[in-house]
């Protein structure tokens, strides 16, 4: 539990920072994730073209990440594509068509999956308008368009400092303020 926690606070103080820095991009969250741990996951893309909405959603997968299952997306159509058959079948993209998202609002996509390694994962989006022009979300972080990642730890702790380490350190700080603390009122009486 005290894992999970950890996770979703670090996951969303960086959702915070990349939500301030990149409010108008595809974004894929949670932007931190565990190596080998299934989650929700959510890809958001704003419609930003004026007098025209969001038709078709294209999502390209990167190698080592996998979806388990989709949570509904009402009014749009899902296709899949894949590698393998049976039990060995691997999504590598994802369509979705049928929607009407306005300008202003984001198309909203939600999944389990799990990604198998630690590393930074990358995102290939095609937004397709109803003009019929189309935004690739494929570029650098400094790009126009940049491409939705995640960044997959293989544990919470990250080669860092555990949480176990860090409350005990506050709670042997707490044990040595309050024993002074103690001692300074006792204001040089006898000890005996």
């Amino acid at each position: 539990m005290r894992k999970q926690l950890v996770v979703l606070a670090a996951a969303g103080a960086v959702a915070l920072v990349v939500a301030a820095s990149a409010s108008a991009h595809a974004r894929m969250s949670p932007a931190i994730s565990v190596a080998n741990e299934l989650q929700l996951y959510s890809l958001a893309i704003p419609t930003e073209k004026a007098n025209a909405y969001t038709t078709k959603i294209v999502l390209t997968l990167p190698k080592n990440f996998s979806i388990d299952s989709f949570v509904p997306s009402p009014g749009w159509k899902r296709v899949e594509s894949s590698t393998g058959s049976g039990d060995n079948a691997v999504i590598t993209q994802v369509t979705w068509t049928g929607g009407h998202i306005p300008t202003e609002e984001d198309s909203l996509f939600q999944f389990l999956a799990q990604p198998a390694t630690a590393g930074t994962y990358t995102f290939q989006v095609e937004q397709t308008y109803s003009d019929g022009s189309i935004v690739n979300w494929s570029g650098p972080e400094t790009a126009a368009a940049p491409a939705p990642t995640i960044k997959v730890v293989s544990s919470v702790n990250g080669g860092g400092t555990s949480t176990l380490t860090l409350v005990a350190l506050v709670l042997g700080a707490l044990g040595l303020l309050v024993g002074g603390l103690a001692l300074f009122s006792r204001g040089g009486r006898s000890l005996t």
